[in-house]
């Protein structure tokens, strides 16, 4: 059975299209701003699996002028509706030949890759990302843990797919988000910490930083593991 993207679905797009920051995801984005003002210089980007544009409007508001791009024609769709003056657009998968070398600063990827099938399909994007970065450019990378998988949250159940619990590299996993209207199981790819460091070194990258997010005892929200287990993974990434 070949990987299926839920998100190419037009029910789960409008129900993904209405998620802001609650609850897990916050801390997705808490520390962005910070990492970006750290290592980004200039302010043209790139957000890869834009999705319904909630990412891309977050970087929009530090600052950049930025180009969302999806191969989701739902997605695309609720990303311009939500933001009819944004720069979305659809692309082919693994195929990014419309942009030219050496044309962004910063080219941030949100909770794509969990959606990203096979080493060889991610070794060819993250290639392609290395040549349209410029000189100096950063590539942000941001993807489930794999703890994510075995453990509950704010925001997720997935402690109730038992196959989570001895899935490998490359197998799937399952999760359910909590805080929208559709409550399908999610379907991921598994690839750990190890795989994804294999993953860019081939394709040409250098990691600079990996930052795992927690949550404070003293934020609002009703924190599950989140204060003890980082539910995502933040990559740091330039040219070799």
């Amino acid at each position: 059975m070949s990987f299926t993207n839920c998100y190419e679905d037009t029910a789960r797009a409008e129900s993904y299209a209405k998620l802001e920051f609650p609850g897990t995801y916050y801390l997705a984005f808490r520390d962005l701003p910070q990492i970006i003002a750290r290592y980004v210089k200039g302010g043209i980007a790139m957000d890869f699996g834009c999705g319904a544009g909630r990412s891309t409007r977050f970087t929009k508001n530090l600052g950049f002028e930025i180009i969302g791009v999806d191969i989701s024609t739902e997605m695309i769709t609720a990303a311009k509706r939500i933001d009819p003056i944004g720069d979305y657009r659809i692309v082919k998968e693994g195929i990014l030949d419309y942009f030219e070398d050496n044309s962004f600063d910063l080219i941030q990827s949100i909770f794509t890759f969990d959606n990203v099938p096979t080493e060889k399909l991610k070794i060819q994007l993250f290639s392609e990302f290395r040549r349209i970065l410029k000189k100096g450019g950063i590539m942000i990378n941001l993807v489930s843990s794999q703890e994510l998988y075995v453990n509950d949250w704010a925001s997720f159940t997935t402690t109730c797919f038992a196959n989570n619990f001895k899935a490998k590299c490359g197998d799937r996993v399952y999760t359910i988000m909590k805080d929208v209207e559709d409550q399908r199981p999610v379907e991921d790819e598994l690839w750990p910490d190890i795989n994804y460091k294999r993953v860019y070194s081939k394709a040409g990258l250098a990691l600079i930083e990996t930052y795992k997010p927690l949550g404070y005892e003293y934020e609002p929200i009703e924190w599950v593991n989140e204060t003890r287990i980082a539910p995502w993974s933040i990559y740091v990434l330039t040219k070799k």
